[in-house]
Formats: C-alpha cells, structure tokens, sequence
C-alpha cells in the first residue's frame, strides 16, 4: 500500500508558474515509477508527466517544454515544475505511484486525492 498527498495547488494568472509536490508514505518509494495526471472538466484523465525509478522521464505532448517532473527518493517525494501556464492547463492533478507503464492503462496503481490547479486570464 502506498498513501500519496498531493500540496501546491491554487489559483495562477496565464504565464505563472505552480510547483506540485507529492508526498508518498506506506511504502518502498524508489521502487515506484511516479506520475501526474490530470483531469479536466468534461476529459478524461490524462498523463501529465512521469519519472520512473531508473529516472526515465516522459511527458504529455501539451506540457513538453513548460513542465518537470523530478523525484527525491529520500523525501519521498515527486514534483511537479508548472511553468509558462495557459488557460487549458486548469485541471485537477492526481499523483500516481505504479509499477507499470504510464501509457499502459491509465487507472492503474494508487492515487492520491488530488489537487486544483485553476489559470485565469
């Protein structure tokens, strides 16, 4: 069992920057592959971005460039670095802990609760 708490959500003007963390309890964290993903109104959820244990890296085409995904296996804590922010970047985002590939099946390993990123103009 793995628990995950999301922080770092709020409310940004178009352009800012927002870093997410998640912390991670309950279990050998280097031992999972890490992710975000989002949900926005009327979407399905989808990869934001991933690290894997080895440090592989893997993004959604709409955030490549502006976001980073980072972890510290000795906090037990991945990040997420949201720069240049645009109005459809407005989601909730979930951090997921999995042992199998991000894009394999999208509901698959723990969730945390999620966290509200809102952009304004």
């Amino acid at each position: 069992q793995v628990q995950l708490v999301e922080s770092g959500g709020g409310l940004v003007q178009t352009g800012g920057s927002l870093r997410l963390s998640c912390a991670a309890s309950g279990s050998i964290f280097s031992s999972y592959a890490m992710g975000w993903y989002r949900r926005a109104p009327g979407k399905q959820r989808e990869l934001v971005a991933g690290i894997t244990t080895s440090g592989s890296l893997d993004y959604g085409d709409s955030v490549k460039d502006r976001f980073t995904i980072s972890r510290d296996n000795a906090k037990n804590t991945v990040y997420l670095q949201m720069n240049s922010l645009k109005l459809e970047d407005t989601a909730v985002y979930y951090c997921n802990a999995r042992t199998i590939p991000f894009r394999a099946i999208t509901m698959a390993g723990y969730w945390g609760q999620g966290t509200q990123v809102t952009v304004s103009s």
